[in-house]
């Protein structure tokens, strides 16, 4: 049986980027890079030679070409290195806790003038301690030492197995802090997830502000944008303004909110998707309260959420207005549509005034040509028969007489049938 050319790839792909196996107590140190700029199609060999320059300063192997995660060691660290959409992620492991509760030394695992090569920039970095949990008074005594109290967000997770906090600021190092109080008797694997989940609920809650501080910058541009094209409807309306120049302003307000469609439609798009994300990772957690502290999902509720309703306000904003424009100009072209049947219809009038003029002239043409073609028939007719006349005694001028009526009825009778049958 022959398989499918993909079989294989598409297999490994449901068992891609496992969770690391974690002792406790331990340290992980977390880093997210991002281009400022199309990030979605950057130079992700640029990615990869960057990560290979950290791993040559270990004499560490270097991963597959073209591969999108990673796992090996470097010095007393491992490293997990993952290459997502719009971000590369690299996170550090150490067993053990260093004798300062979140000291920025551990963050050396990644050198500064290695983070100054970096084809990105920082999005978001955390260190997170991970320790054995004790009684709730003491781990309550700590979160107030390590974390402002009216940000920080603490909950037992995946049925009591663990305690997770933090407050989603950044200290003076720059790093953002969480800490994991684990259980006795859960799993390495099952810690793993745990720590994976938090740089996951922080690295998407990252990305989806950034469509928050689009939208942030967008709003006086719309509110600009969206008093031209409320002017140019009442002008409009009133008529004061030629339909060619109110044509050309259109176009111009449609190609504005055109243009700003075009550059947010990823960003906003990318920002939903990030929000369902950081909502999926919180609610796996099966989160219940830890002294009476608000968990990671009210924190959600209260900070990350109005900020997500801002951007889909904002994004709703953006439809409505090329809506807008869209119905202004289905409403110019009416008005145009008019005018012009208008013009047509005065110059089908001036047309057919035109058609009527014509026909009196032709009347009146036909008229002088019967008078024209008698004067040479008369004259025929009284050349051809004055030889008889002549016999006959009559004077030429007698016999022109006689035949003017004749001939005059005569071609009268010949022109109208002719007309007729034309």
């Amino acid at each position: 049986m022959e398989d499918h050319p993909l079989r294989y790839e598409l297999a490994n792909e449901m068992h891609a980027r496992p969770f690391m196996a974690l002792d406790v107590p331990a340290t992980v140190v977390f880093l997210a890079l991002k281009q400022p700029g199309n990030a979605a199609g950057r130079d992700r060999a640029a990615d990869m030679a960057h990560l290979c320059a950290l791993l040559d300063r270990h004499g560490a192997p270097h991963p597959q070409p073209g591969a999108t995660h990673y796992v090996g060691q470097i010095g007393r660290h491992w490293l997990k290195w993952e290459s997502h959409t719009e971000v590369v992620t690299y996170t550090a492991f150490f067993d053990g806790l260093s004798p300062r509760a979140f000291d920025p030394a551990d963050f050396e695992v990644f050198p500064d003038d290695w983070l100054e090569t970096a084809p990105g920039m920082r999005l978001t970095s955390a260190l997170i301690r991970v320790d054995r949990m004790s009684q709730d008074a003491d781990m309550s005594g700590q979160l107030a030492e390590w974390f402002v109290p009216e940000s920080v967000a603490a909950s037992r997770v995946l049925d009591n197995a663990a305690v997770m906090a933090g407050d989603f600021r950044i200290d003076p190092s720059g790093q953002l802090r969480f800490t994991v109080f684990v259980g006795e008797g859960v799993g390495q694997r099952r810690v793993g997830r745990i720590v994976q989940r938090l740089c996951e609920i922080e690295t998407y809650k990252a990305l989806a502000l950034l469509g928050f501080a689009r939208a942030s910058k967008l709003s006086p541009e719309l509110a600009k944008v969206g008093a031209e094209l409320t002017r140019l409807v009442e002008q409009m309306g009133r008529g004061e303004m030629p339909a060619e120049k109110t044509l050309e302003a259109l176009l111009h307000v449609s190609g504005e909110l055109e243009q700003i469609s075009a550059q947010t439609s990823f960003r906003f798009s990318a920002t939903l998707a990030y929000e369902q994300l950081v909502h999926e990772r919180v609610g796996v957690m099966r989160e219940a309260r830890f002294e009476g502290r608000q968990t990671f999902a009210e924190f959600m509720l209260r900070r990350f959420d109005p900020a997500m309703r801002t951007v889909k306000a904002t994004e709703a904003r953006l439809k409505t207005m090329v809506e807008r424009a869209a119905r202004a100009g289905d409403l110019l072209r009416t008005r145009v549509d008019v005018e012009r049947s208008a013009q047509n219809q005065a110059l089908l009038e001036s047309m057919d005034r035109r058609a009527d003029l014509q026909l009196r002239l032709q009347r009146t043409v036909e008229g002088l040509s019967v008078v024209a073609i008698s004067y040479y028939a008369i004259n025929l007719v009284t050349y051809a028969l004055y030889p008889a006349a002549n016999l006959a005694g009559l004077e030429k001028t007698m016999l022109t007489a006689m035949a003017t009526p004749v001939v005059v009825f005569a071609v009268w009778l010949v022109v109208r049938s002719i007309r007729k049958k034309h």
